[in-house]
């Protein structure tokens, strides 16, 4: 009766027979294809533990020795594949969680940058306010304005430019050196 008749009949013996003859050879040449010596035996503990749970439906016409290093190789191949998915994901997903947070800085940033906005227009004197607003959130003209102000054309070139300094001086923290 071959070992591998042996095992699919429950034979305890026969199974450890064959774990201890072949299982140094098998971690080594598992570490051949890893370099890492737990994953290795891992490997090899892995493939005779499906040996032995799959008993009953062996049906093994190689030597016990090519069976068990092509199964062996086989494990190891598809943990190699395995590793190689997962660093994958790994380095994707710390990608993502990385532009997550610039996503996140960023709008913080714009936030605290429009904060500071509001803040600043809110401190400004009441007439260089009501310039600003109109030249810059309402779109007029310098002569538009002064028409709707009563102011003339050189006063709102002032307000706005001193506006603009007061904004620079206020914003100086966000703008680009």
């Amino acid at each position: 009766m071959t070992d591998f008749q042996s095992i699919k009949n429950g034979d305890h013996h026969a199974f450890e027979k064959i774990f201890r003859e072949f299982y140094p050879s098998l971690c080594g040449y598992a570490y051949n294809f890893l370099k890492e010596q737990e994953a290795s035996e891992e490997v090899v503990q892995e493939v005779f533990f499906k040996i032995w749970e799959r008993r009953n439906e062996l049906d093994i016409s190689v030597s016990v020795k090519n069976y068990l290093f092509r199964a062996v190789r086989n494990s190891s191949l598809n943990q190699l594949k395995h590793l190689k998915i997962k660093e994958e994901y790994g380095k994707y997903n710390r990608s993502v969680i990385r532009e997550n947070e610039k996503i996140l800085s960023d709008a913080v940033v714009e936030h605290e940058l429009q904060e500071k906005i509001i803040t600043a227009i809110e401190n400004m004197p009441d007439k260089q306010k009501r310039v600003f607003i109109l030249s810059r959130y309402e779109g007029l003209k310098y002569k538009e304005i002064a028409a709707q102000l009563g102011l003339s054309i050189r006063t709102v070139e002032v307000h706005i430019s001193n506006a603009l300094r007061y904004m620079r001086e206020e914003l100086s923290d966000y703008l680009m050196p």
